[in-house]
Parts: structure tokens; sequence; C-alpha cells
């Protein structure tokens, strides 16, 4: 893996705000935004802030008057965020580490950390510091993913993926089910990239591919394919006739169809 995959920097940041956000976590930062207004907080910390998911869907909830400071650990993250939420007077930004932030005792009304929690190297310390931070009666707000079974997203393409090499085991790579399997993945799987970035539109084009990716291992041919021509039905033959442009060479006397019900075609 590239440094700039690890540390976020280059385009990860402008990719990650264009695709994943909209796609993933939006939905999950306006239901924890709206809890959170319902204790109309004066002071918000956020931890873990990323592009800006949550803090957006904080601003857009809380009055004007409500000061929130978003953090984070990345800078080119906070950079991203900055950039398209700069009218947000209310937003202040700062570089900050969720472990040891660099702020004074009682200090918020409300934490709150979208998909962080799970990547503290020391939860128990990470949570002391946002007890840390808070005034006398104030919460913490925070959400992680839960088992694979409860997220949609995650398990469509878990399932799918899980069929695809479910074949690979039980046939040799060489084999005509294997290569047909690599084609299947190679024409479902590759466009779901191109795809615009709607959560719905994605997630339906993944369960339609793991249909597809399903029906055709059901329906895959033996893995030799001579088996294959001597169990298909016969098929009239049409008489070889000589290729154009060479009258020595003939094309094969087995009809179209008959490659096709012998598994030959490749689609």
């Amino acid at each position: 893996m590239a440094a700039s995959d690890k540390a976020f920097t280059g385009l990860i940041p402008q990719i990650y705000d264009r695709l994943l956000v909209p796609m993933i976590f939006a939905p999950y930062a306006q239901d924890l935004a709206r809890r959170i207004k319902q204790h109309a907080p004066r002071d918000v910390l956020e931890t873990a802030a990323g592009t800006g998911a949550l803090t957006s869907a904080l601003a857009a909830e809380l009055p004007a008057t409500t000061q929130i400071t978003a953090t984070d650990l990345n800078e080119p993250m906070l950079a991203q965020a900055r950039a398209h939420l700069s009218d947000k007077r209310q937003i202040r930004w700062q570089q900050a580490d969720a472990l040891a932030l660099p702020f004074g005792d009682a200090s918020f009304d409300v934490v709150a950390c979208q998909f962080g929690a799970m990547f503290f190297p020391d939860r128990v310390k990470g949570y002391a510091e946002a007890r840390r931070v808070l005034r006398p009666g104030g919460r913490l707000f925070f959400n992680v993913w839960d088992r694979i079974e409860e997220n949609d997203f995650s398990n469509v393409v878990h399932q799918a993926l899980r069929q695809v090499f479910r074949c690979f085991r039980t046939t040799r790579h060489n084999s005509w089910p294997a290569r047909r399997m690599a084609i299947t993945m190679k024409r479902e799987f590759a466009p779901i990239s191109r795809l615009p970035a709607s959560p719905m539109s994605r997630s339906r084009r993944l369960r339609i591919a793991a249909a597809r990716t399903r029906r055709r291992t059901r329906r895959a041919p033996c893995a030799r394919a001579p088996r294959c021509v001597a169990r298909s039905r016969p098929v009239a033959h049409r008489a070889s006739r000589p290729q154009p442009g060479n009258p020595r060479r003939r094309s094969p006397a087995v009809s179209a169809t008959a490659r096709s019900r012998a598994g030959f075609r490749l689609w």
C-alpha cells in the first residue's frame, strides 16, 4: 500500500468526500445530528471529523449560535472539509488527536464521533479524554459498525464474493467453470465503479450482480468441454463449406446453436 493511501493524502480526501460520504456515511451523519439536536448544545466537539460528513449535518441541524469544533488527526482530510464548508462561520477547524485533546476540562456540552471510535489505538483513553472535556451533564455521541449481517451494503458485497470464490475452491483454476466465473466477475463487478454516487443504485446494482453470479454458477457446464459435447442433444449439422478467400479451408461443421448448447460460446 502506498504511503499516501495510509496517510489519506493526495487525492484520497477528494475521492473519499465525493464517493464514500454520499454512498455510505451521509445517512448515519444525519441520524447522529438529529439525536444531538434534541439536547440543544451550546458547544459541540467533533473528533475524527474526516472530510466533514457529520460536521455538515450538525451545521444544518443546529442553530447558528451553536459553536462546532471539528478535529481530526489527518490535516488533508480537514482541509477537504474546510474547503466545502468555508461559509459556515460557527465551525472551527483544528487538527487534534482524540486521545490527547488540546482543550481544557469541561469545555463542551457534547462530544461527537462518527465511525472513528473503533480506530482508537487506546479506546479507554479516548473515552476518558471525551469525559474530561465534557461539562457536567454533557453527553458523548458516537456510532460504530454493527455485525456484517446488519450492514446491508457490506453484506451484499460479502455474499457475492463468497459465492464467486466458492466456485474457485471447488474447481481447478484452468477448468471451464473457473474461466467462466472470471469472465462473470469482469463483466458484472467492473462497471460498479462507474456508477453515480447513489447509495440505492449501487446497492441495487450489487444485488443484481450477485443474483446473476449465482444463476450462472449453477448453469456452468462441466470442467471438460468434450464431455459437454457428448452430453448435449443431437443437433443437425450443416455441411461444411469453403470459406471466402480460401477454397481449401472449410468452416467447422457444428452449427452455432450446437456450440451454444455445448457451452463453447463465451458471453
